[in-house]
């Protein structure tokens, strides 16, 4: 009998006829071409973005936050919604990534990289609302826990604000470690294959002397898997601690305790949907369709429908609790200002967006067509903009005063920072598209002989011939 690795049944991860080399050829060759005249453009339009985003912010920090339309009622608005918009983005790639890897998942090698890198950019986005929501951004260091002579100001560990800048940093700190360590055997093979000295000492720097000798490989291993372990823990803290923000408040609609697992939902599917977006145009420009495979592409749309599933299940509890509870408040900040309010439109966006779109992946032949996957991946992420829209917003614009009641519409320093936040996030993709490889090499090769095409019709012809060989065996008995 010959060695089986896999099911024959399940499709190929890798397709086409390709070797150990070939791999290399394919995934490495896009980064020692020249970019394309599609790259100069997007990368064109990504610093344009970046440097409007950052005039905005020069603007809001000479005339103060008073240019952004907060007002009374609302204090928390468009940043606040970015803010949380982005973190949520940042969850795709550590849960592919650690989550995957520990349950064994062959086919995250494919997708896993890019989504990592999306991760770091985008939490890299949200971190700035925050910041600059403080106002006197040069007060910043007075939120350090450092001794200091300001008397009685100390930082108040109660506050959910503080959990989030803890858990935040920790997540980009392990999410940067889990990216950079996969990447030093690919930084490895550039650095042989470099043509020019500045290249092979840049890339021979990157990859801290990588020689690929079983000792490294051993540590490699050992490393991701410690790092996958304690990332994993994290992808759950970190929109928990989000959402805590929220949930440990007095203010209807908010003091939920459904909370938590909602955010966490939230977050997979709208980061889900962005590494969708990156990746369908990424194996379309650099050529890599025969490594982001269709069924990649079906793997995570089922995930997609999966956690959509679950977002609008928690949109019908909150529906439900307002109606139970028999709270004046929350019923009126539910059912007469979220969903028949001034601003009830967003609602509806968001119902529609969230949670009735995504059932078509209920369809096999949805959930494998490209055009429909990569139209539903910004429908999704628009949807989830406006779910965070509608909870910061819609729960604020309405309070106990109805003197103080207003309608919240963002000014131009804040869609010019939103815009900014779009432009370091491309800005940053474009340039690790170029510099590193997209597709993690030397995890692809290793699922090469088990779920490669030509691999796996080899062993759908051994299987075939043992058959043979079995039924004319029990032929001669």
């Amino acid at each position: 009998m010959h060695l089986k690795y896999e099911s024959t049944l399940r499709e190929p991860l890798v397709d086409g006829v390709k070797d150990y080399h070939q791999v290399t050829e394919d995934i490495i060759s896009p980064i020692e071409a020249k970019p394309g005249k599609l790259w100069y453009i997007g990368l064109s339009i990504s610093v344009l973005l970046l440097l409007f985003g950052a005039f905005s912010v020069t603007w809001e920090v000479y005339w103060g936050t008073g240019v952004w339309n907060l007002n009374k009622t609302i204090g928390w608005g468009w940043d606040i919604t970015n803010f949380v918009w982005w973190v949520g983005i940042g969850h795709a790639g550590t849960l592919i990534s650690a989550i995957l890897m520990l349950f064994r998942q062959g086919w995250r090698t494919g997708v896993n990289r890019a989504a990592e890198a999306m991760t770091i950019f985008a939490v890299m986005c949200a971190g700035q609302f925050p910041i600059w929501h403080m106002g006197r951004v040069w007060m910043a260091f007075f939120v350090m826990p450092y001794p200091n002579t300001r008397g009685p100001l100390w930082v108040n560990f109660n506050s959910p604000l503080l959990w989030d800048v803890f858990a935040i940093s920790t997540y980009f700190t392990v999410s940067l470690l889990f990216w950079y360590s996969g990447l030093l055997p690919d930084f490895a093979t550039v650095r042989d294959r470099a043509k020019t000295k500045l290249r092979k000492y840049l890339y021979g720097v990157a990859s801290f002397g990588w020689t690929g000798s079983t000792k490294h490989w051993q540590r490699h291993e050992s490393l991701s898997l410690v790092l996958a372990g304690l990332s994993t823990p994290l992808v759950l803290s970190v929109h928990t601690i989000v959402s805590f923000d929220f949930a440990t408040s007095v203010i209807p609609g908010w003091h939920t305790t459904i909370f938590p697992p909602y955010f966490v939902a939230g977050a997979i599917f709208s980061g889900f949907a962005m590494v969708q977006t990156l990746l369908i145009i990424t194996r379309k420009i650099l050529g890599l369709e025969d490594y982001i495979t269709i069924g990649h592409i079906e793997a995570m749309n089922k995930v997609i429908v999966l956690t959509g599933s679950i977002v609008g299940v928690a949109y019908l509890t909150e529906l439900f609790m307002a109606w139970y509870s028999g709270v004046q408040y929350e019923f009126d900040s539910f059912y007469k200002f979220r969903a028949a309010g001034p601003l009830g439109w967003s609602y509806w966006i968001m119902m529609t967006c969230n949670v009735i779109s995504p059932q078509v992946f209920w369809f096999r032949k949805m959930r494998r067509n490209i055009m429909v996957t990569f139209i539903m991946s910004i429908i999704v992420n628009i949807g989830m903009w406006f779910e965070r829209f509608v909870i910061i917003c819609t729960s604020l614009y309405r309070d106990y005063l109805p003197s103080s009641w207003s309608y919240y519409r963002p000014s131009w320093p804040e869609v010019g920072f939103y815009l900014g936040t779009f432009g370091l996030f491309f800005t940053c993709y474009f340039m690790f598209a170029k510099y590193f490889p997209v597709i993690a090499v030397a995890e692809i090769k290793s699922i090469l002989k088990t779920s490669g095409q030509n691999f796996k019709e080899k062993m759908t012809v051994y299987e075939d011939q043992d058959a043979e060989k079995f039924a004319h065996d029990q032929a001669h008995h």
